[in-house]
C-alpha cells in the first residue's frame, strides 16, 4: 500500500471515529424531500430505508436511539413510519424539524393521489383504464388477506388472542358492530386481561438493538435528551393549546363555507379515523368503508377497492387513501356545483389529509417525552395488544367484503357458482400465491394483475 493510500485509509478511519457534523436545516429539508418520494413499500420499507439513510450511511442517530423512537411511534395511533419521521425531525431540529420531516412525508403521496384520483374519475371508463382495474380488483383483495395474516402472525401469540380476533370479526360481520366500538372493548379487555392474566397480554421488546459497536452518531446512545425533548408541563400544555386551535379553525372555516356538508363531515370523520389507527393503516380501513361507502356514500365499495390499490401504488403511508377518498367524495357531491369538480376533489383530499395526520404531529411534538416513559409498561401496552388482535378479525372481514364485490359483481341471483366471475376469481388466486408464497413486491403485483385484467378483458370484448 502507498503512503497516499495509507493516509486515506487513515483519514477515513478518523471519520468514521468522530460524529459527522450536525446537518443543516437546508440539507434535512432535502432528505426528507426525497423520503417523500422513494417511501415506497409500506412502513416496513420505509422504516427499512430511514435506517439504512439515518443509522447506517448518514449516521444521524444510533440503532439504539432509532430503535427506541420506533417503539414509542408504534405505540400511538396513526402511521408509525410518518411519525418516526417526525420524531426524529423533532429531534434534530426542533419543531421546525419535526414538521418539515413529518409533512414532507406526505406532501408528495398527496400530489400524486390528487392527480391519479383526477385521471380515474375523468378517465375510468376508458377500455384501457376499466381493464386495468377489472385486474387490480382481484390483487386488493389478496393483499388486504395477505395484511391480516401477516399482522395476526406477529400478533396472535396466544390462544386468548386469536378468541379475540374471532369475537371481532363476528361483531363486524354478523352484528354490523361499529369499528370505534370493537376496538373501546378490545382496549378494555386487554387491561383487564393484563392485570388477571399478565403472561397472555405481555409482548416482548419488537426490536432489539444491535450489539457491539458502532460508529459515533450525532445523537448517539449517551446522548443526552435536548432540551426541547424533555416534558415541561408549560410545553405540553402550549402545543396542545395551537393543536386544537389549529383543528377548530380549519374546522370552523369549512363549517363557515359548506354547512353541514361533505367537507365539515369529512374534517369531523377523518378526526376520528385518526385517532383509531392502531396496527397500521389496514386496522382503520373498515372504520373508513363503513362511514365513506355505508354511511355517507361518498364513493361505492367498487371505487373504494380502486382507491386501495392507488395507495399501494404511490409513495407514502397506506392511510392516503383518505385522499383520494376524499377527493372522490367531493367530486361526486361536487361540493362547489358542477362546474368546480376539480376544485372541489382538491379541496377534499386536502381536507381528509390534514385532518388525518394532525393528531399524529400532536401525537409527536406534545406527547414524546411524556409517552416515551411509559413504554414497555404492561398497563399501558396489554390494552394495545387487546386491540391489534381486534384488528386482525376485523381486516378479514374487510377482505371478505372486498372479495363479495370483485368476485360476485352481480351478487347471487343467479347462485353461487352462476353469479362467480371466474377470471377476476383466478387473477385473486395468482396474486394471493404470489404475495403467501413467493414474497413479491406488492406494486409488481398489482402492475402484473393489472396487466391481466387488461389482457382479459381485451379478450372477452374481441
Amino acid at each position: 500500500m502507498s503512503a497516499a493510500d495509507a493516509s486515506a485509509v487513515a483519514v477515513a478511519g478518523a471519520d468514521r471515529a468522530a460524529p459527522p457534523a450536525i446537518p443543516t436545516r437546508g440539507e434535512a429539508f432535502r432528505y426528507w424531500l426525497k423520503l417523500g418520494f422513494v417511501s415506497f413499500g409500506g412502513p416496513a420499507g420505509q422504516i427499512a430505508i430511514m435506517h439504512h439513510d439515518l443509522v447506517d450511511s448518514k449516521r444521524w442517530i444510533s440503532e439504539q436511539r432509532f430503535l427506541h423512537a420506533l417503539n414509542y411511534c408504534m405505540v400511538l395511533p396513526g402511521p408509525e413510519a410518518q411519525q418516526l419521521a417526525t420524531y426524529i425531525g423533532w429531534l434534530m431540529h426542533r419543531t421546525w424539524g419535526g414538521i418539515v420531516a413529518g409533512a414532507l412525508f406526505v406532501l408528495p403521496s398527496l400530489v400524486l393521489l390528487i392527480a391519479l384520483s383526477w385521471l380515474y374519475l375523468a378517465y375510468g371508463n376508458v377500455p384501457v383504464i376499466a381493464g386495468i382495474l377489472y385486474g387490480v380488483k382481484p390483487a386488493v383483495v389478496a393483499i388486504v388477506l395477505h395484511a391480516a395474516w401477516r399482522i395476526g402472525s406477529r400478533a396472535l401469540k396466544r390462544p386468548v388472542l386469536w378468541l379475540i380476533a374471532a369475537l371481532a370479526f363476528v361483531a363486524i360481520f354478523a352484528f354490523a358492530a361499529p369499528f370505534p366500538a370493537i376496538v373501546l372493548v378490545a382496549a378494555i379487555i386487554g387491561y383487564v386481561g393484563g392485570r388477571i392474566a399478565p403472561r397472555e397480554f405481555a409482548v416482548g421488546g419488537a426490536h432489539g438493538g444491535g450489539k457491539g459497536t458502532h460508529p459515533p452518531a450525532i445523537i448517539d446512545d449517551d446522548t443526552p435528551a435536548p432540551a426541547h425533548a424533555r416534558f415541561a408541563w408549560p410545553r405540553l400544555a402550549r402545543v396542545t393549546i395551537v393543536c386544537v386551535a389549529l383543528w377548530a379553525a380549519a374546522l370552523a372555516t369549512l363549517i363557515a363555507l359548506d354547512g353541514s356538508g361533505p367537507l365539515a363531515q369529512m374534517a369531523i370523520f377523518f378526526s376520528k379515523a385518526a385517532l383509531l389507527t392502531f396496527g397500521g393503516a389496514y386496522a382503520v380501513l373498515p372504520y373508513v368503508y363503513q362511514g365513506a361507502v355505508e354511511t355517507f356514500a361518498w364513493l361505492t365499495p367498487e371505487q373504494m377497492i380502486d382507491g386501495l390499490a392507488l395507495g399501494e401504488s404511490t409513495p407514502g403511508p397506506l392511510i392516503m387513501i383518505v385522499a383520494f377518498v376524499g377527493f372522490v367524495g367531493a367530486w361526486t357531491k361536487a361540493v362547489f356545483g358542477p362546474a368546480a369538480l376539480v376544485l372541489a376533489g382538491i379541496a377534499g383530499a386536502s381536507v381528509a389529509t390534514f385532518f388525518t395526520f394532525l393528531p399524529s404531529f400532536f401525537f409527536i411534538l406534545a406527547g414524546g417525552p411524556l409517552v416515551e416513559t411509559t413504554h414497555g409498561q404492561l398497563r399501558f401496552t396489554a390494552p394495545l395488544t387487546g386491540i391489534t388482535a381486534a384488528v386482525v378479525g376485523v381486516i378479514v372481514n374487510l377482505a371478505v367484503f372486498f372479495a363479495w364485490h370483485v368476485f360476485w359483481p352481480r351478487g347471487i341471483a343467479s347462485g353461487w357458482i352462476g353469479g362467480l366471475d371466474w377470471t377476476a376469481l383466478a387473477i385473486g388466486i395468482a396474486a394471493a400465491v404470489a404475495l403467501f408464497r413467493f414474497k413479491a413486491n406488492v406494486i409488481l403485483v398489482i402492475l402484473a394483475c393489472g396487466m391481466a385484467g387488461y389482457v382479459a378483458r381485451t379478450m372477452l370484448a374481441a
